[in-house]
């Protein structure tokens, strides 16, 4: 039922209609009701005090007048909007722009200052950073805290914290402000001061719902409500209530929130601000917590760049290995492949092809080879070696180089010049007491030879370390010491800008035209290369895989602490919601705060990395890290998702909670 008023301001429709409205909870197996087919109307610029008992159901009235909870049956309209059927977000819009809220524990931000409380519910309206300073400054300073703006709830006393909300509730306009027990924490003073500031507010054209027990503060409005058992057993005017002055205005209005795209862009701006700023405070109130939740990014992120790294290096190292026997090289053979029993039969492999292909542009250098194992003489000294001969381009082919003398030429070619150029470890074998053995004289099998180049020693992973080698112009062996016209092997150095296949192509494609058939094998150095990326590429793979378990158990932690974030600061949530907070608004916080947590992990994570590479390759071990700036980057994508998936359950069950259950959690 609703009470004729005794205010010029009652005139006119509604501004809240409540109708045979009803709210029950679930309790145990059944239900219990709240509230009763209630019937109630208020008017723009009324001051209604609500009483009852406790567990009268004066609260649930408030909040669902408030828009902080919805009826279980009945309707409640706000200037003529019928809330059943609101979403969320327009819900929340009602709460931002019509409804200022007064608690009785005050539910300010503890984080922030009084300043930044105050302009909370503007941050969440869109309105400009210059113009929500100004307003929350003007307002405190209205209400006695000029010199307490950068003032955090903690170092207030409870009177002051008080009208920090109260400053809250008018920062859009508070055109309906809801006071729920606004005393009730308060000592006499401090109570009488605030009922001071909540009558010039009613007299200043607000309209004001104050829920209270107590009768003394009721008595300053002009109309009390008595609920009982959920049903309101009482409405009528207070003729106790102080007299309003004559000529005060009907109603506070709220500035309009700017419009247009920029404006749209900047109060969207201004909210992200807002997330991030509350994510960093979050993250220092919890530091040590915050580290032990970044802590398995970074580990994760961590093993992934230096797997990565160490695989990218170990390959380069062996590709330097295989460069040590010839870089992007092709072997060409006699037979049809390496088993071919009439391979030693073939003899169309001669020194006129090394020629015909020493002439072709996609070929850097040619060398024919003619291979024997020989007995090397030296003094009294006589070992089996490896005797090769090679055209004068070999050491160009197979990238040998000199530690002492020269290589021969072709003038020595064409002489059949009896000279070698011997590996170190045949100076070491044969000339022991000689650290340089160029122009001392050698026996290959019966044939004397004169040392004119000592090669230098090359660490390779492919073949014996220890084997002798020593090199002759081809044509001397074949003409001094194997009297033979054919080749063993003719081996190529592909030009750096063709690609070994086309190399190949035109080779096979030369020499068959010459040979008028293909008698002949190649085996491509490029293939041992690729061979060796893909191996080790797969086995950076693998690890890598299992490097992004802990990735993966790095973000499950995030997400529960996340969750406990939530069910901690839930109180806070409900708070932003009341002021008038999106349910995007509140994902956006806690999402933000996962992404920042795994941004910064990622960060130290690659920064760890990078650590443990230096260490490395400073060590006696010299272990080879490459890194990658597009792993990295990779690395870092990673954890931003890591943090956007992982934190989003967390954001989500945040932005679902309702604003008076979060309100109502300790």
């Amino acid at each position: 039922m609703t009470a004729p008023q005794n205010d010029a301001r009652s005139d006119g429709p509604p501004l809240l209609q409540v109708q045979a409205l009803s709210r029950s909870y679930p309790a145990g197996d059944g239900q219990i009701t709240v509230l009763k087919d209630v019937d109630l109307s208020i008017r723009a610029g009324e001051m209604v005090a609500i009483v009852g008992q406790s567990g009268s159901g004066k609260s649930t009235l408030m909040n669902i007048l408030g828009c902080l909870d919805r009826p279980s049956g009945g309707s409640y309209r706000v200037a003529g909007r019928d809330t059943r059927e609101l979403q969320p977000d327009e819900l929340a819009e009602l709460r931002r722009e019509h409804f200022g809220f007064i608690f009785q524990r005050y539910h300010l931000l503890a984080d922030l200052p009084a300043l930044d409380n105050v302009a909370v519910p503007a941050v969440y309206a869109g309105r400009p950073a210059q113009q929500r300073h100004e307003r929350a400054t003007e307002l405190l300073q209205r209400l006695g805290l000029g010199e307490r703006t950068h003032h955090k709830p903690g170092q207030l006393s409870g009177g002051q914290q008080q009208r920090v909300s109260i400053a809250r509730a008018l920062m859009n306009g508070g055109r309906v402000i809801l006071a729920d027990e606004p005393t009730g924490a308060l000592d006499t003073h401090s109570g009488a001061e605030v009922m001071r500031i909540l009558q010039e507010l009613h007299q200043a054209g607000h309209t004001l719902i104050i829920v209270t027990h107590d009768m003394a503060v009721a008595r300053h409005a002009q109309r009390i409500i008595e609920l009982r058992d959920g049903e309101i057993i009482a409405d009528g005017p207070n003729p106790e209530a102080p007299a309003l002055p004559s000529g005060t205005p009907q109603a506070a209005q709220s500035t309009p929130a700017p419009t247009g795209v920029w404006a749209r862009w900047s109060g969207w701006r201004d909210r992200l601000g807002e997330a991030l700023r509350m994510a960093v405070l979050a993250m220092m109130s919890h530091r040590l917590r915050t580290f032990l939740t970044m802590l398995g990014i970074i580990i994760g992120i961590a093993s992934v760049v230096s797997v990565v790294a160490l695989g990218a290096g170990s390959q380069q190292k062996i590709l330097e290995n295989i460069s040590s026997i010839g870089t992007n090289t092709i072997d060409i053979f006699p037979g049809s492949g390496f088993g071919d029993l009439r391979s030693g039969r073939v003899r169309t492999l001669v020194a006129a092809d090394a020629q015909a292909l020493s002439g072709q542009p996609y070929l850097d250098s040619v060398t024919p080879v003619v291979s024997a194992s020989s007995t090397l003489r030296a003094g009294n000294v006589a070992l089996s070696g490896s005797v090769s001969g090679v055209g004068e381009q070999y050491f160009r082919v197979k990238g040998v180089k000199l530690a002492l003398g020269q290589s021969f030429g072709p003038e020595e070619e064409q002489s059949l010049a009896q000279v070698a150029v011997i590996d170190d470890n045949t100076r070491q074998q044969l000339f022991p007491d000689t650290p340089d053995p160029v122009g001392q004289v050698m026996l290959v099998d019966a044939v004397p030879v004169r040392v004119v180049g000592v090669a230098a020693p090359q660490d390779s992973a492919f073949g014996p370390g220890n084997q002798l080698n020593v090199w002759l112009p081809y044509t001397t062996v074949m003409g001094r010491l194997q009297r033979r016209s054919y080749l063993s092997s003719i081996t190529v150095r592909v030009a750096d800008s063709v690609s070994p296949e086309a190399a190949e192509a035109g080779l096979v494609q030369l020499l068959t035209s010459r040979h008028g058939s293909e008698d002949f094998f190649v085996r491509n150095s490029d293939t041992i290369r690729q061979t060796i990326e893909s191996t080790t590429q797969t086995m950076t793979l693998l690890i890598s895989s299992i490097a992004v378990i802990s990735l993966i158990v790095g973000g499950i932690g995030v997400m529960n602490i996340m969750l406990v974030s939530v069910t901690e600061r839930t109180r806070e949530i409900g708070v932003r919601m009341a002021v008038g907070a999106r349910q995007a608004d509140i994902r956006q916080q806690f999402l933000l705060e996962a992404v920042l947590v795994c941004l910064i992990g990622g960060g130290l994570g690659i920064a760890l990395a990078l650590a443990l590479g230096a260490l490395a390759s400073s060590s006696a071990a010299q272990l080879p890290f490459v890194f990658s700036s597009t792993a990295m980057g990779a690395a870092f994508a990673c954890s931003t998702l890591i943090g956007v998936i992982f934190g989003y359950l967390p954001a989500s069950s945040a932005a679902r909670l309702d604003p008076v259950d979060a309100l109502a959690r300790d």
